[in-house]
């Protein structure tokens, strides 16, 4: 539905549509509700901007961003959130506070096509199947709020922004009944969505959308059997697939295939700029756009890549001593230039080479690897470079060139190729569907949901079935050699959480990983470096961050909201 998608979108936006502001801010100079709701194109535009919502940097626009928080990636500025990675955020981050505000803005924005949609000139069940979609998406906002603050006001169709904004001071719910008002939401989401939209409309959301999410509430609420009841469905519908091509997954073409369950839909090209920043920011200097590689993969993260036979990695194979001796690091990686030309590469380059083809494949699918290629953009025309590893790298010499100089892991993952044929036309608005649950978390989930009910080797056969895609062939769990035995549940936890790091990265779902277990204050003091050994920041991560605290600015305006422990 893209082309209709921005088309819909930027008229809704125009207009300003009853209830698409925040939560705490008075409407002014807008088409009211009532000059608006008039015909089911009126409702297709608010709906749109409903989705439109997820887009926005602080809902899930810098999503990938949260990979930094995650352990995965480390970065610089304020999309990579290194001040969060650093804990020095307080109550009066903007950050937090925009999170906040525009996830409650996306629940105005359901609301509003709640409050209204009965009022067009359509066919009733067209209303229902609006109301659902509404339903959906206001509970994925909501559940995002309980992931990032715990309990939080609720504000249902029944308060008009219009009317009660100065009244809306509703205290903070239990989590509880939070969680009860989004299983609600999808339960009927559930019962009025379609199971697949047609070409025009896909990326909408779908049934099975919705029972996936329904999982995913129940998993982090740990109420293992009811998610893995909800992921069975899913399963059981035959709608869905692992892509058999994983590079492919994050390009066009591969981001609209059978693995795709809920995608926010992006666009790129002249008049048609609708995506989200994960060229900007994960990119370099030679992506299109000339972007600035703020989050970055970490090294730490790289290292826990597997052998193609699902052995555990360790430099010392290749280079012994590397790991503690910053001089080995040097002479492994970094070149020589003059006049901005390599007039000597590492004597390790040819080894670094042999050794990324034996990883798992996904690694080189990922990451861009130090001498490795990248098919770049340059003075508006291609560009084909090769990651060198050098200080003052410059444009235009057939090198990547890495803002900030840093010798460090970058994104191939989301990255643009070129000028992904004319397809992107802005470094903010990368043209590639960005999913928010796809078939291979869907059966990673349901492992976690199979180990911890006691069913490990059910567990292990779903983390296979991810393992196995074509293309990717990692040997199976159990498979022989003693280094693939996983038989007890902290054995086969530690093979999901492997599996989901290398398979989701750059996917953001690592900060709400680490929470969910109980593992987010394994990160702290960790040192984040360079490959080469330069030293950037360390982490700073206590049991207060498990919760983002309520902003300030909001409890200062509403004295019944209480804030989270430790903050």
């Amino acid at each position: 539905m893209k082309k209709k998608y921005i088309i819909l979108v930027a008229f809704a936006m125009t207009i300003s549509l009853s209830g698409c502001y925040d939560l705490d801010r008075v409407p002014a100079d807008q088409l009211s509700s009532k000059q608006f709701y008039k015909n089911e194109e009126h409702a297709k535009e608010a709906m749109m901007a409903v989705y439109s919502q997820m887009q926005n940097d602080n809902v899930f626009g810098l999503q990938f961003s949260m990979d930094g928080l995650g352990g995965i990636a480390m970065g610089y500025d304020p999309p990579s959130y290194q001040t969060f990675q650093r804990g020095t955020y307080d109550v009066k981050n903007d950050w937090v506070l925009n999170k906040w505000k525009n996830l409650y803005e996306g629940i105005a924005r359901a609301n509003g096509v709640l409050q209204n949609v009965d009022r067009c000139q359509m066919a009733d069940e067209l209303k229902v199947q609006y109301k659902a979609e509404a339903k959906f998406m206001r509970a994925l906002y909501y559940f995002t709020l309980m992931d990032f603050f715990g309990g939080v006001p609720i504000y249902d169709e029944s308060v008009v922004v219009s009317k009660s904004y100065s009244d809306m001071k509703n205290a903070r719910e239990p989590i509880e009944k939070v969680r009860e008002f989004v299983l609600k939401d999808l339960a009927e989401a559930i019962d009025k969505l379609p199971e697949a939209w047609d070409k025009t409309n896909y990326g909408r959301a779908t049934k099975y959308a919705a029972i996936a999410l329904t999982g995913k509430v129940y998993l982090y609420a740990k109420e293992y059997q009811k998610a893995l009841d909800s992921f069975k469905q899913v399963v059981a519908s035959g709608k869905y697939a692992l892509y058999d091509d994983y590079a492919g997954l994050f390009k066009p073409g591969g981001d609209e295939s059978s693995e795709m369950i809920f995608a926010i839909q992006n666009m790129g090209g002249v008049g048609t700029d609708h995506g989200m920043p994960m060229n900007f920011y994960m990119g370099t200097r030679e992506s299109y756009g000339s972007c600035w590689n703020n989050v970055m993969v970490s090294p730490y993260f790289v290292d826990t890549y597997e052998y193609k036979d699902g052995r555990p990695f360790d430099w010392d194979d290749w280079f012994p001593g590397i790991k503690t001796d910053n001089d080995i690091k040097v002479k492994t990686f970094r070149a020589t230039l003059a006049e901005g030309k390599v007039t000597a590469y590492p004597a390790g380059k040819a080894k670094l080479l042999q050794m990324y083809q034996q990883r798992d494949p996904r690694m080189n699918m990922t990451v861009i690897l130090p001498y490795t290629r990248y098919n770049g953009w340059y003075a508006n025309a291609p560009e084909d470079c090769e990651f060198v590893i050098a200080p003052s790298i410059t444009s235009g010499n057939g090198y990547i060139r890495v803002n900030g100089n840093y010798e460090t892991y970058l994104w191939r993952k989301f990255v643009a190729e070129g000028n992904m044929g004319g397809a992107i036309n802005n470094k903010e608005h990368t043209p590639i569907n960005f999913p928010l649950i796809r078939y291979a978390d869907v059966l990673l989930m349901m492992a976690e949901c199979q180990n911890e009910l006691g069913n490990q080797s059910a567990a292990v056969a779903l983390i296979n079935q991810v393992r196995a895609r074509k293309g990717v062939e990692m040997p199976g769990i159990n498979s022989g050699p003693s280094y693939l035995k996983a038989t007890t549940k902290a054995e086969v936890f530690e093979r999901i959480r492997h599996e989901r790091a290398v398979e989701l990265a750059g996917e953001g779902w690592s900060f709400s990983d680490m929470k969910r277990w109980n593992l987010l204050e394994t990160l702290d003091k960790r040192k984040e470096s360079d490959i080469t050994g330069k030293f950037r920041y360390t982490r700073s991560v206590k049991k207060r961050d498990y919760l983002w605290p309520i902003p300030a600015d909001e409890i200062e305006k509403n004295k019944a909201l209480i804030q989270n422990p430790d903050w």
